[in-house]
């Protein structure tokens, strides 16, 4: 299997393939109230140039993806397109991000096509403060679909951005989740990327005060070993099923073993969250492109990539402030 490497000598094997900026919520971290300006049908990425896209990293090294949206799933065919991803050689890891709306009635065929882990966006438990979050009465059918992951054995994790004056008394009942589930709840430090740019002067909850936190419930809990590349620092409560993780998503300590590239529903590569894209693959291809030019451009990007996050958001064109929406770069 052949190695992909950045000029910083860090493995690349990983792609988070976003496959559409659609979603059907409103979170207050992703996007405004009124939602965001959705890019054309025309302009996204077809399932074609996305799966020619993917068998060409595959075959450059990229062993894992992760389809992700806005919500994966309000895009029609979204199952057979990921029939099609589950047949590449060489793909070893089909993994799928999705806010849970939509997704439980899938869940026995996800399994069956080998999706065996999936993030599910869930930033609080109460019903309540649900609503709030994300502007829309969807609780029931995220919780519905919490259970049914679950009870398929489809390893499971909670995906919770860390907001001040929203969720900050859902974070405790939200780690006693892993008492009797085996289940990974991932408080996330919260990034700019709402449309509207930073709620706040300075981040309050980083991932220091989230840790600090959950001490005051938890004061034996333990630290983990970390998988590779793994952008959490991992937790346990002593007794519990589950574990714990924290993102220091907009601190960023994790740049350093980072494996991952993103593409956005456009077809723009990021090799970056933080930078404002590199190229767009979406014109190449139409544009008639060989797979080996695709594959130059692709070399090309990785041998320039920002050391970190704070470089790339450094280098953003015109030197212009984040206001996109996490739903338009892949969440």
């Amino acid at each position: 299997m052949p190695k992909l490497y950045d000029n910083h000598g860090r493995i690349i094997n990983y792609v988070r393939l976003a496959v559409t900026d659609r979603c059907n919520l409103r979170c207050f971290y992703c996007m405004p109230e009124e939602g965001i300006k959705y890019v054309p049908q025309k302009a996204l990425l077809t399932y074609e140039e996305m799966e020619r896209t993917i068998r060409l990293l595959v075959s450059m090294g990229i062993n894992k993806v992760r389809i992700t949206g806005g919500e994966p799933f309000v895009r029609k065919n979204m199952m057979d397109f990921l029939t099609t991803l589950s047949q590449i050689n060489g793909l070893e890891r089909i993994n799928l991000t999705t806010n849970g709306t939509l997704t439980a009635p899938l869940i026995p065929d996800l399994k069956k096509l080998g999706i065996r882990t999936v993030n599910l966006s869930l930033d609080c438990l109460d019903k309540a403060r649900f609503f709030e979050i994300t502007r829309r009465d969807e609780y029931d059918n995220v919780m519905h679909t919490f259970q049914q992951l679950l009870s398929h054995g489809i390893e499971t994790k909670i995906n919770a951005v860390v907001m001040e004056g929203k969720n900050i008394d859902d974070l405790i009942p939200m780690a006693r989740l892993t008492k009797d589930n085996p289940v990974s709840i991932r408080f996330i430090e919260e990034m700019p990327f709402n449309g509207e740019g930073a709620h706040y002067q300075k981040l309050t909850w980083n991932h220091k005060k989230i840790l600090a936190h959950l001490k005051t419930a938890f004061p034996n809990i333990t630290k983990l070993q970390d998988p590779p590349n793994s952008t959490a620092q991992h937790y346990q409560i002593p007794g519990h099923q589950g574990n714990i993780g924290i993102i220091a998503a907009y601190s960023r300590t994790f740049c350093g073993s980072c494996n991952r590239i993103r593409i956005t529903p456009k077809g723009m590569l990021k090799t970056c969250l933080y930078d404002d894209g590199v190229f767009n693959i979406r014109d190449i291809i139409r544009s008639g492109a060989s797979d080996h030019q695709l594959k130059d451009t692709f070399l090309e990007a990785l041998g320039n990539r920002a050391k970190d996050g704070f470089e790339a958001e450094q280098k953003r064109s015109f030197g212009l402030p984040i206001t996109e929406s996490m739903a338009s770069i892949g969440g």
